[in-house]
């Protein structure tokens, strides 16, 4: 009987370490994605504004 309580109180330390890293894991990478995601829009905004300006060429 003992040894099946320890065994449960192994698997519930266990699962809540997985947890622990798991949500550690998704923090560190919202973070990534969040600094990411200026670098790639202001990309994307300044090529967008030079292709419209090599559209603008096209209609002077």
């Amino acid at each position: 009987m003992d040894n099946s309580g320890q065994t449960s109180a192994e698997f519930i330390l266990l699962i809540g370490g997985i947890i622990v890293v798991v949500l550690l894991a998704i923090y560190m990478y919202n973070n990534y994605i969040a600094d990411l995601s200026g670098e790639i829009s202001s990309k994307e905004v300044s090529e967008f504004n030079n292709e419209l300006t090599n559209l603008a060429g096209y209609f002077k």
